[in-house]
């Protein structure tokens, strides 16, 4: 079956390209969201934000270890 984008890529190493660019344009979407909870002066918000902040980066993270791993595995094949 063709993937979905018709990239030539196999869907799953599309995938795994996409996480880390979604996951770090959401990481920073949140700086927004904190500094507006910081105007606010709400710290509910502030930590929350953080949080989703930090989460992305993480994910970005590992979705770029596994991405490096896979290019070597590729490579080596």
């Amino acid at each position: 079956m063709p993937d979905k984008y018709h990239t030539g890529t196999k869907d799953e190493h599309f995938d795994l390209v996409s996480v880390p660019y979604h996951a770090l344009q959401s990481a920073a979407c949140c700086e927004t969201y904190l500094n507006d909870a910081e105007q606010a002066g709400d710290s509910d918000l502030t930590q929350f934000f953080q949080e989703v902040k930090s989460q992305n980066q993480n994910l970005a993270e590992r979705a770029k270890q596994l991405l490096a791993q896979r290019t070597e595995q590729l490579v080596a094949h």
